[in-house]
């Protein structure tokens, strides 16, 4: 049986943020903007993993923007209330979407925080995006470079059999839209089950017309392009050394990333690189451990002024 479609607005909650559209790179996105009009602090984009969407920064968007820093939670390129072009899901081009993104709200540079396939796109923006990037941080990422650590030694076995799911036509879009695939998804990576309320979120907004097919896409981009030239170029351009300091912070619990690995790459091209592991948490930080993340970010923060 068919889910019922949700529409975009579906993904403009309301709360202490403001939303706009801007237009960037070709398409149009939607950011939640928190913060001082003229910060003295500097701007910070977040940006959420796949199965979410900006509002699982909710909780980081309130302490940033409450110390000082204007803060923008960006739905990515196909996910939410931002346009859902039938191309670009790859991760250089994200980057480009993210760039633009921070010179539209005026920013000349931005500190970039990511969570998992977030934190993908936040790790490339050192490479790829270096004269808008200040610092990065990912959450429950390892760095992409994928040197030190293959794919299939970075991720759980359950995590890499729904990767396989995501490369066969059709099929993970209509079990991401009409069946508990996403919940299972979330309960695989969590060390313990996520607000009722914010799965439904979740749920009803995978119903946005088109958004199960884009994010779909972007993992199989993601697997496919280990193979093709440009995923070769991809893997090449990541393997410079990232000389802008850096923070990672993984969970002692994640079911989505081997925590043996997490940091191979990140510790061997990162010169300003601080590690964290939050005890007791699984792979979805920003919700499973918002009051310990948002301090931790915090202090990284004050760190580089």
């Amino acid at each position: 049986m068919l889910s019922p479609a949700a529409d975009y607005t579906a993904a403009l909650i309301e709360g202490p943020w403001r939303h706009e559209f801007v237009s960037a790179n070709g398409s149009r996105f939607h950011v939640a903007l928190a913060g001082p009009d003229q910060p003295t602090r500097p701007l910070v984009v977040l940006l959420h993993t796949f199965g979410q969407f900006w509002w699982s920064w909710r909780s980081q968007i309130e302490a940033l923007s409450a110390a000082g820093y204007r803060v923008a939670a960006i739905d990515l390129r196909g996910v939410a209330a931002s346009d859902k072009p039938p191309v670009g899901y790859d991760i250089p081009t994200r980057t480009r979407d993210i760039a633009g993104v921070i010179r539209v709200l005026g920013a000349s540079q931005a500190v970039v925080v990511g969570h998992g396939t977030g934190g993908e796109v936040a790790w490339s923006m050192a490479a790829l995006q270096p004269s808008v990037t200040s610092a990065v941080a990912a959450l429950a990422s390892p760095h992409p470079a994928r040197v030190h650590a293959p794919l299939a030694a970075r991720y759980t076995a359950a995590a890499l059999r729904l990767l396989t799911l995501a490369q066969v036509p059709m099929l993970p879009e209509r079990r991401l839209r009409d069946s508990d695939l996403l919940a299972r998804y979330f309960t695989l990576g969590a060390a313990a089950p996520l607000l009722a309320e914010a799965l439904a979120r979740y749920r009803e907004v995978m119903r946005i017309p088109f958004a199960a097919h884009t994010c779909a896409e972007a993992l199989r981009w993601s697997v496919r392009s280990l193979a093709r030239p440009d995923g070769r170029r991809y893997a090449a351009a990541v393997r410079r050394i990232v000389t802008i300091p850096a923070l990672q912070i993984q969970g002692e619990r994640d079911g989505i990333v081997r925590l043996r690995y997490a940091d191979a790459d990140s510790a061997a091209l990162c010169r300003n690189l601080r590690y964290e592991l939050l005890p007791g948490v699984g792979h979805f930080l920003p919700e499973e451990a918002p009051a310990q993340v948002s301090a931790l970010l915090l202090q990284w923060l004050a760190a580089q002024e």
